[in-house]
């Protein structure tokens, strides 16, 4: 599990299933969604 802010509820979730990309850049980062909302998270750097 990662926590990451979602902007729509504006505060830290822990969410569930996040999934490990790499950016544009070579850099990592993990991607995931709100179990409250559905919005979209995203962490640079997890």
């Amino acid at each position: 599990m990662a926590s990451m802010y979602c902007v729509k509820c504006r505060a830290k979730k822990e969410v569930d299933n996040p999934e490990r990309i790499t950016m544009k850049n070579g850099k990592p980062a993990l991607r995931g969604t709100c179990p409250d909302c559905g919005t979209r998270m995203f962490k640079i750097g997890g």
